[in-house]
């Protein structure tokens, strides 16, 4: 069984916009998959039908053999999800956050706080445990939202563009923590419009463009195919997108 198994999915909103068109594929567990495409290609959309945050229009998915259109609430108690905007409490200090993240999940509180003490020492964030979220950096608000998504320590995570707006040392330290998810076993399914980070983090990716799926296969291959010498030349051989790569290394600078 896969970790994920997409089947023609898609999703149309009003005025017969279809964010996502009919796409299919799966993820093997244990790998890191890059979700890959410009700005606005259906890549956020699809992470929202796959945690039940939108319904899809038609088709469906499975996530660790559940369903998201019957069995979502189990689906959840298995996944992880970090959106690129952060949803815990400016008000509440780091520790509280996590605390009150356990809650909601159903964390036993005999093992939550002992859950919390490993988070923020894997995450490197003891010396944060009471500051104030709003007082956090954005690469630090970005550890802290991880933490909070692994602390019913899921099978499952969903990184949604994670390291957009961050700075280089914070982008290195987060790819380094992906990296360390997927050594602890975690399947991660990563949204990405850096076409870079992908070639660095991930075993697997899927280009998107205007919400269908272009093409499924590692990085190594796609560069072979191809005849690039990197995944960004290989993106730009398959969906003949120059001008987004010049737009997202602008936005990178």
């Amino acid at each position: 069984m896969n970790a994920i198994e997409i089947r023609n999915l898609s999703k149309i909103y009003k005025g017969n916009i279809k964010a996502v068109s009919n796409i299919s594929f799966d993820v093997s567990n244990g790998i890191i998959f890059g979700f890959l495409g410009p700005n606005g290609a259906g890549k956020s959309t699809t992470i929202k039908m796959l945690t039940g945050l939108i319904q899809p229009t038609t088709g469906t998915a499975k996530i660790q053999g559940k369903d998201i259109r019957t069995q979502i609430v189990e689906i959840k108690k298995t996944t992880g999800v970090v959106t690129e905007d952060s949803n815990l409490y400016d008000e509440l200090s780091v520790f509280d956050n996590l605390r009150f993240v356990g809650q909601l999940y159903g964390v036993p509180t005999v093992n939550r706080e002992k859950r919390i003490t490993e988070l923020l020492k894997r995450f490197d964030l003891e010396s944060k445990r009471q500051a104030k979220f709003s007082t956090l950096s954005k690469g630090m608000k970005r550890k802290v939202t991880i933490a909070a998504a692994l602390i019913h320590s899921p099978q499952v995570m969903f990184l949604d563009e994670p390291t957009t707006g961050l700075d280089v040392l914070s982008s290195r330290s987060l790819r380094a923590m992906i990296k360390e998810l997927k050594k602890l076993g975690v399947t991660i399914f990563l949204t990405t419009h850096y076409i870079e980070e992908a070639e660095q983090l991930c075993d697997q990716v899927a280009i998107l463009v205007n919400g269908t799926i272009k093409t499924v296969d590692t990085p190594r291959n796609l560069i072979a195919a191809t005849n690039s010498k990197n995944l960004e030349e290989a993106f730009i051989e398959i969906t003949g997108l120059k001008e987004e790569i010049m737009l997202i290394d602008k936005e990178r600078k």
